[in-house]
C-alpha cells in the first residue's frame, strides 16, 4: 500500500509542475500589467505628467523585475515558492502573498469540504434510494430534481438566494462570515454556529448541484450493480434483500462514485468560489477576481496554483480510498 501511494505522489510532481507553468503564464496573456495601472493612478489621481507617470512606472517594473524574461519570472516565482514557501508579493495588498493564503484560503476549504460532504452524504443515500424503486413515480420526480440542480449555473442559484435573502427575508450581513461581536473572538462552538448561521446559503446552493451529480452517479452505478450475475446469484441462495443490497451491491457501486470524488472537491471548491463571488464573501473567490482587474499577477496566478493542486490532491486521496476498497487497484 505505501508503494502504491508512493508511485501516486511521485506521479503528481511533474503534473504540478505543468498545472504551475499554465497558471503563470495564462495569467500573463492579458495586455498590460500592474505598472500601467499604476501609471494611470498616478496622472489621474497624483496630477503627474505623462512622462513623471510613465518614469514611476519603469522603475516600478525594474525594482520588482517585470522587465525580465517571462520564463526568468517564472523560474524566480516557481523557485522560491519551492525553496522558501514564499509565494511572492501583492501589489494591490501590499504583503506577502502566503498572508493573503493564511487569511482566505482555510476558510475557503472548510466551507467548500462542508459543501462536499454533505453533497456526498444525501446524494449517495438518495441514489440508493431511488435506485431500488427505479422507473416509478418517486425515480422520475428525483431524476428532475437532478437534472436541475446538474444544469442550473451555481451562480443564478446564488443571485436568486441573494434576492430571496435580501428583499424576502430582510437578513443582514449578507456579505460577512460572522456577526460583528464573533469577528475577532476566539474559535468556539459558539463562533462556529454563528458561521453556519451565515454561510447555510452557501451550503444550501453548493450542495443541491453536488448531490445532484452523485445522485445521479450513484443511481447509475447502483443499476448496473444490481443486474450483475452474482447478485443474482446472492438472491438465489436466499439472502434477504437487505443483505444482498448492502453486503453486495452497495459497496460495489461505491468504486465508480470514489473515484467521482477526484473530480468532485474540485468542483465544490469551484462552486463555492462562484457563490462567494456573488455574496462578496471574504474568501477565495473576491480575491482572485479582484487580482485579475487589478492584474495582480502573483496572487492570481499562487491561489491558481493552489485551486489545481486540490484536483491533485483529489485524485490521490481518491485512488487511496478506491485501494483499500478493491486490493486490484494497488497493483496498477
Amino acid at each position: 500500500m505505501l508503494r502504491f501511494i508512493f508511485k501516486r505522489l511521485l506521479a503528481a510532481v511533474p503534473l504540478l509542475l505543468a498545472l504551475s507553468v499554465v497558471a503563470f503564464f495564462l495569467i500573463q496573456l492579458p495586455p498590460g500589467d500592474y505598472a500601467d495601472r499604476l501609471k494611470s493612478q498616478a496622472i489621474s489621481m497624483s496630477g503627474m505628467s505623462e512622462r513623471e507617470a510613465q518614469e514611476l512606472a519603469d522603475r516600478f517594473r525594474e525594482e520588482q523585475g517585470m522587465n525580465r524574461p517571462l520564463p526568468v519570472q517564472y523560474l524566480t516565482w516557481i523557485g522560491n515558492i519551492v525553496t522558501k514557501g514564499d509565494f511572492g508579493h501583492s501589489y494591490v495588498y501590499n504583503k506577502p502573498i502566503a498572508e493573503l493564503i493564511n487569511d482566505r484560503l482555510p476558510m475557503t476549504l472548510l466551507i467548500a469540504l462542508m459543501c462536499h460532504l454533505g453533497a456526498t452524504l444525501l446524494g449517495t443515500l438518495l441514489g440508493i434510494f431511488v435506485a431500488t424503486r427505479p422507473y416509478g413515480w418517486v425515480d422520475n420526480l428525483v431524476t428532475v430534481f437532478a437534472f436541475i440542480g446538474m444544469t442550473t449555473p451555481r451562480f443564478v442559484l446564488a443571485l436568486l438566494m441573494l434576492y430571496l435573502l435580501v428583499f424576502h427575508l430582510g437578513s443582514v450581513h449578507v456579505a460577512a462570515l460572522f456577526s460583528p461581536e464573533y469577528v475577532m473572538a476566539p474559535w468556539s462552538l459558539a463562533k462556529f454556529g454563528n458561521l453556519l448561521q451565515h454561510i447555510w446559503p452557501v451550503l444550501l446552493v453548493a450542495i443541491f448541484g453536488g448531490m445532484a451529480h452523485h445522485l445521479r452517479v450513484m443511481r447509475s452505478n447502483m443499476l448496473d450493480v444490481m443486474q450483475a450475475q452474482y447478485v443474482e446469484t446472492a438472491r438465489a441462495k436466499g439472502l434477504s434483500s437487505r443483505r444482498v443490497l448492502f453486503k453486495h451491491v452497495v459497496p460495489n457501486a461505491l468504486h465508480p462514485l470514489v473515484m467521482f470524488q477526484g473530480v468532485a472537491l474540485p468542483y465544490m471548491i469551484a462552486g463555492e468560489l462562484e457563490i462567494a463571488i456573488v455574496f462578496a464573501l471574504p474568501t477565495v473567490g473576491p480575491l482572485i477576481v479582484s487580482g485579475m482587474q487589478d492584474q495582480d499577477v502573483f496572487v492570481v496566478a499562487s491561489f491558481m496554483l493552489l485551486l489545481a493542486a486540490t484536483l491533485v490532491i483529489g485524485n490521490i486521496i481518491a485512488d487511496i480510498l478506491l485501494a483499500l476498497l478493491d486490493p486490484r487497484v494497488r497493483l496498477s
